[in-house]
């Protein structure tokens, strides 16, 4: 049936690009669950001493895919390996395997990408705008394709706050072809000296280069059934395959993960503004019903041909924003209830807005503790870690100050219609509606997933009554050490005021 997904994926061969990475992961576990792929493709680059075959070994022991082995013990052999790398000029890719995947791919989904936001600009460049081209290039040579879908970001365009399913290009201060022409011509520290003129009013080089790569699709897509998807902040999984799973520490659970670890104890944004998070599960069913979608419009598109730019599927929480505030009082919530068996400190946290005053006040709640902590771990014969962890955290807390600080909007017109297309049956086995999702239900539940897939503890009696015993304990040399602080404030405040009235 041509309005059924299912049907559509069912003996497709897939090439997928960022398929080690959360999202890619997400997306390739549901297209193997809920569907008859015949075939997955991955590009995989070798990293820290694993070739590619290992990185994807990995996966059978990873909890994502417990479900998966549960009901289809022989699904990953469905999925192969392509040894490719977007930093390089060529992806890396080989001739042999290039044949491979020009005579048997139908569907593309490229999700690679370096999402470091102080990444140097010729790195940022390569990956994300430049193999962007080259992936499109290698497209047109495949003989079968009907879906290619380009991996976005909603932040691509920030430099404005309420952002449209279209292209801007009028937000870049020169075209993409200008750019990577450029690129070609100059050494790379030339072309990182130019970055704040090119870069001009974008946040990141993260958000720059992937507006640039929008701008690629936009100019060289031609006649391919390209569509661009665009996910606000993606965070842990909501039902499925498994509640609560993540696999990394970025974002925010990573940060709620720092908090109920006891390391990060004062944030610097703007308490007042909004968050747009989508889970992990709705965000990958979006991308695989997009790509459905862009099939379809293809077809119609060749019946009648028509001059029409790529359609843009942007994914965000709509009205469902969550206040910065809000968000505060989730990543707390359950400290008493699941708390951590290897605390470092009592759970807390408060903002300081300002950065100037939040530096001052990192070294007395950060800094200076982290001295202390890394010395007892140097007496005891340990490797100090404290000290380059909050160089991570303060660094990675200012680099994300543009976004927490400015609420974005992001329309999402075209993701409703694509949602309004499905089935009854199909909405609820490819389920991404926001607007139902509850929030409180959510965070309770990402909360206990952190605790497991990111502590690595279980959530047993005899691990929460460990983690409680711990909390009581910490809990109580908080607030006795906050005791004495106070006390000797006070005093001195008394002491200044005595000898001001003498």
């Amino acid at each position: 049936m041509d309005c059924d997904i299912r049907a559509f994926y069912k003996d497709k061969v897939v090439f997928m690009t960022g398929a080690t990475g959360f999202l890619g992961k997400v997306i390739i576990e549901k297209l193997l669950r809920s569907t008859e792929v015949k075939r997955i493709y991955s590009m995989v680059r070798s990293k820290r001493g694993q070739n590619i075959q290992d990185r994807l070994k990995l996966w059978k022991a990873d909890p994502l895919f417990d479900v998966l082995l549960r009901s289809k013990p022989d699904a990953l052999q469905r999925v192969h390996a392509i040894a490719g790398d977007c930093f390089e000029p060529d992806l890396g890719i080989s001739e042999q395997d290039r044949g491979i995947l020009a005579s048997e791919v139908q569907v593309v989904i490229h999700g690679a990408a370096t999402v470091k936001f102080n990444e140097p600009l010729h790195i940022a460049l390569a990956i994300n705008t430049r193999a962007t081209r080259l992936m499109l290039q290698l497209a047109k040579e495949m003989k079968k394709l009907v879906a290619y879908l380009h991996v976005s970001t909603a932040y691509s365009n920030s430099v404005i706050f309420r952002i449209e399913e279209k292209f801007y290009p009028d937000l870049l201060t020169c075209g993409s072809e200008k750019v990577l022409a450029l690129s070609e011509l100059v050494s790379d520290q030339v072309l990182d000296g130019m970055e704040p003129a090119l870069r001009g009013d974008f946040p990141n080089t993260y958000a720059y280069t992937k507006a640039l790569a929008e701008d690629v699709i936009l100019k060289e897509a031609g006649s391919l059934p390209v569509s661009i998807y665009r996910p606000s902040i993606i965070i842990a999984t909501y039902k499925e395959p498994l509640v609560g799973w993540v696999d990394n520490l970025y974002g925010p659970i990573g940060m709620i993960f720092g908090i109920a670890f006891g390391v990060l104890r004062m944030l610097c944004f703007n308490k007042s503004s909004y968050n747009s998070f989508v889970p992990g599960d709705y965000a990958g069913n979006v991308a695989i019903a997009s790509i459905w979608q862009t099939a379809k419009d293809k077809k119609l598109t060749s019946r009648n041909p028509v001059d029409i730019p790529p359609k843009i599927y942007a994914f965000g929480a709509g009205k469902n924003l969550i206040q910065n505030k809000d968000f505060l009082n989730y990543a707390l919530a359950l400290r008493e209830e699941i708390p951590l068996t290897q605390m470092i400190w009592y759970p807390f946290l408060f903002n300081v807005p300002s950065p100037t005053l939040y530096s001052i006040v990192a070294f007395f709640v950060h800094i200076l503790p982290g001295y202390i902590f890394d010395l007892v771990l140097r007496l005891s014969g340990k490797k100090p870690r404290l000290i380059k962890l909050y160089k991570v955290i303060h660094e990675n807390i200012f680099t994300t100050r543009y976004f927490t600080t400015n609420t974005f909007y992001f329309e999402v017109d075209n993701t409703n219609r694509l949602r309004d297309q499905m089935s009854s049956e199909e909405k609820t086995i490819f389920e991404f509606d926001m607007a139902s999702l509850d929030w409180k239900e959510y965070w309770n539940q990402a909360l206990k997933g952190m605790r497991v897939y990111l502590g690595k503890e279980p959530m047993t009696p005899e691990s929460l009554t460990q983690g409680r015993r711990l909390l009581w304990k910490l809990k109580w040399a908080h607030y006795s050490i906050v005791t004495v602080i106070a006390f000797i404030a006070g005093y001195l405040l008394w002491f200044m005021i005595k000898l001001f009235m003498l």
